[in-house]
């Protein structure tokens, strides 16, 4: 059954309180100095869960800024297991980077399979090091890597990375809102891509080759449009909400978007 997920990056500038001049990196570093601490780790992660809940979600894309595979400790890992379990919420997918070495991979497969996930939604430079290890890892754990498109033009350029001799373990997490920056149509790539899609980040963005997101319908992506054809073409995945502002609280917009998208799928349903 479809489950619509919210992924936890849209909180990316949230310790930055909405001023993130200096990018992504500085979201990440602010987000895991805030939540690395397991004095503090408990309750802020619960009072994570409590909002996500309270936008309607049951389920969520654990971006690895909330915890990674890097520091996780095994009080952590337990205390984020018995929270998630107390909340009934899912995880659907880790999200983000996922080392650079085999061990630093493996690490993340452990941690994907402690939190209960079958999906690892972004991306390693190990797949082009050292792509056996990583295909041996995947299928030790049970687990499938979807290659996240963000400097793809094409899904072509997704093809060629994903490859064809993974047994299915590798395939692409696509994500709609990089493909508006790209300036490619994402229903488009959808339909191409349809053989190797293993999970779905719903995204829209404000224009072609920048990557400011922003409420479904408010950009340039067909995001319904990108619905439709999923459900045409028969995935029955997840779906995750993404919505990452570097300036202001998306928690209203990631609420009406989760209330949208549940209308298009039984629209198109």
């Amino acid at each position: 059954m479809t489950t619509i997920s919210f992924m936890t990056a849209n909180f990316i500038a949230r310790e930055l309180d909405y001023n993130m001049t200096g990018g992504w990196a500085q979201g990440h570093a602010a987000m895991e100095a805030y939540f690395k601490p397991i004095a503090t780790f408990g309750e802020r992660f619960d009072g994570l869960l409590s909002e996500i809940q309270a936008m309607g979600f049951d389920a969520l894309d654990l971006y690895m800024g909330h915890l990674s595979w890097a520091w996780a400790s095994s009080e952590h890992i337990r205390t984020a297991q018995e929270l998630l379990q107390r909340r009934a919420v899912r995880v659907s997918s880790l999200a983000g980077g996922f080392g650079t070495t085999p061990a630093e991979f493996e690490a993340a497969c452990k941690l994907a399979a402690a939190l209960e996930t079958t999906i690892l939604g972004g991306n390693t430079p190990l797949l082009v090091h050292d792509r056996a290890a990583v295909v041996t890892t995947l299928k030790r754990y049970g687990l499938r890597l979807g290659l996240e498109n963000h400097p793809e033009k094409t899904p072509e350029e997704m093809l060629k990375r994903i490859g064809d001799d993974s047994d299915g373990t590798i395939g692409a997490a696509v994500d709609t809102g990089w493909f508006g920056t790209q300036g490619y149509d994402a229903a488009k790539a959808i339909t191409r891509l349809e053989e190797v899609i293993v999970y779905v980040h719903l995204k829209d963005v404000l224009a072609p080759g920048a990557h400011q997101t922003c409420r479904y319908g408010r950009g340039v992506v067909a995001v319904e449009e990108c619905v439709e054809t999923l459900t045409r073409l028969g995935y029955t995945g997840d779906y995750s909400v993404e919505h990452e502002p570097e300036s202001y609280d998306p928690t209203e917009d990631c609420r009406v978007m989760r209330s949208m998208l549940h209308g298009w799928l039984a629209k198109a349903s």
